[in-house]
């Protein structure tokens, strides 16, 4: 089991608990109303149906169930639509990631993951890591798309883990965020760690994880800013914080304070935020090699009403 404690954001206030859990937690609705339906989500010290409103500011008590299946065992082999395999080859897997998807299995996400998608596609990964996120090397949020390098080899994983550290790999987002950034062009040099106060969520914190994003701005729109991201650091939920930091956030990404109306005009139940390129050393010969991605329906639909209102 995992407990979760903490407030309800301004950007739920007035949703129903299956609808404002799923997108606070990163759960699926379905096991969002399994959880209240267990009497495990109590709002101000009252169990909450699914049904039940959220109220801005509720103390909120979820009680998550952990993954049925063996501990240790690997994860279930599940379809997943809309992801699709980009490059493959003895060492690697190269994947465009749909939103809804985890990276792996992990404690309270019942929802679809790469590495179940990829078991289901018949792909062998490496072994290497904890089992239920064999082959590994890196992740992107639930709620954000884009290319994801797997292991297949055992070579691939200790060389690309490695690469990972060490900072070699090249690792390009494109965002929508709020405003315009001042400067246009620039870098955010500043630290992350857990929120002092949410554990959902992380911050800029004295003393946190050395933490670098550099960006440049692609195009500015009359409410919000494409922008061009490298991540020189890959901290949790990096980008997302750095930019709330700002106070230019992702647009739709209520957990860091994004303006819910804005997100509603333009169509979107989740962050701006694309994992647009990655580029590194093939871990077989050493050659560079690059991969892109497009944006999904969601955030071009989302561009496309920016530009007509501008």
């Amino acid at each position: 089991m995992t407990a979760r404690t903490l407030p309800v954001p301004d950007g739920l206030d007035g949703m129903r608990v299956d609808a404002g859990l799923a997108k606070l937690l990163g759960l699926s609705r379905t096991a969002v109303a399994a959880i209240a339906e267990s009497g495990d989500v109590l709002l101000d010290g009252r169990t909450a149906g699914k049904s039940d409103k959220l109220t801005a500011g509720a103390w909120l008590e979820v009680t998550i169930p952990d993954p049925e299946r063996e501990d240790g065992g690997p994860p279930p082999a599940i379809e997943v639509p809309g992801m699709s395999v980009i490059h493959e080859d003895d060492d690697i897997v190269i994947v465009d990631k749909p939103v809804g998807v985890a990276a792996h299995p992990s404690p309270g996400w019942t929802g679809p993951t790469v590495i179940g998608g990829l078991a289901a596609a018949g792909v062998r990964v490496s072994t290497s890591g904890a089992a239920e996120r064999q082959g590994v090397v890196h992740r992107l949020d639930v709620g954000t798309t884009g290319i994801m390098v797997v292991a297949k080899s055992e070579h691939a994983y200790t060389v690309l883990k490695r690469a990972f550290k060490e900072r070699t790999v090249e690792k390009g987002y494109h965002a929508l965020v709020q405003g315009h950034p001042d400067p246009s062009s620039g870098t955010i040099d500043a630290p992350i760690d857990r929120h002092p106060r949410h554990d959902y969520k992380f911050a800029v914190v004295a003393g946190g994880r050395p933490s670098v994003t550099h960006y440049e701005t692609i195009e500015a729109f009359r409410a919000a800013t494409l922008v061009d991201i490298r991540l020189e650091t890959g901290r949790t939920h990096q980008i997302r914080v750095h930019f709330s930091a700002l106070k230019h956030p992702c647009v739709g990404d209520l957990t860091y304070g994004a303006d819910p109306t804005l997100a509603k005009r333009l169509g979107l139940s989740r962050q701006w935020l694309h994992a647009r390129r990655l580029a590194f050393d093939h871990p077989a010969d050493g050659q560079w090699v690059e991969f892109t991605s497009q944006y999904p329906e969601d955030l071009r639909k989302a561009l496309d009403r920016l530009t007509a209102e501008s």
